[in-house]
């Protein structure tokens, strides 16, 4: 299984960052460098922006991490809870919600990244992301992993 979610994370956690860096960019300028020191800058402050490569890489090891945790939690929540089983197209909804909801009113208030107003649009394209490079590629690989290992049985 950890193979599984090595490999779910893996495809997720590129995804994401790559659409979050086109659309950071595309939206705002802002470039995929100063997207990880944005992300590092949670654990570091402003010093992440004037840092060197360093604060780059705990950038994207920290947004690997989040997209690690949820697929763990995916992986392990999938075989006790039927509800899941259901559609991946839901549980993939149900995972980008999960990420945003946990990344934007619990991991950013305790971080030192300071919260931005909400807005519905960027909200909506936000979970849209989450939803096609983060959910989508974890319920698929999980959904796949089960599938195999109740035919094996």
């Amino acid at each position: 299984m950890w193979k599984q979610i090595g490999k779910a994370t893996a495809i997720a956690g590129s995804l994401d960052i790559t659409a979050a860096s086109i659309q950071a960019y595309l939206s705002s300028s802002v470039t995929p460098d100063r997207l990880l020191r944005y992300i590092a800058s949670g654990l570091f402050g402003a010093d992440a922006y004037s840092g060197g490569i360093e604060y780059m890489a705990i950038g994207l090891f920290v947004h690997f991490l989040i997209v690690f945790a949820c697929a763990v939690t995916y992986f392990f929540t999938y075989p006790t809870i039927r509800f899941l089983h259901i559609s991946s197209w839901l549980s993939s909804f149900l995972v980008a919600l999960a990420a945003w909801i946990i990344t934007t009113r619990v991991i950013i208030p305790v971080s030192q990244i300071q919260p931005a107003p909400f807005n519905a649009t960027k909200v909506l394209i936000a979970i849209a992301i989450l939803y096609g490079c983060i959910g989508l590629p974890i319920t698929l690989i999980a959904n796949k992993y089960y599938t195999r290992k109740r035919i094996t049985r």
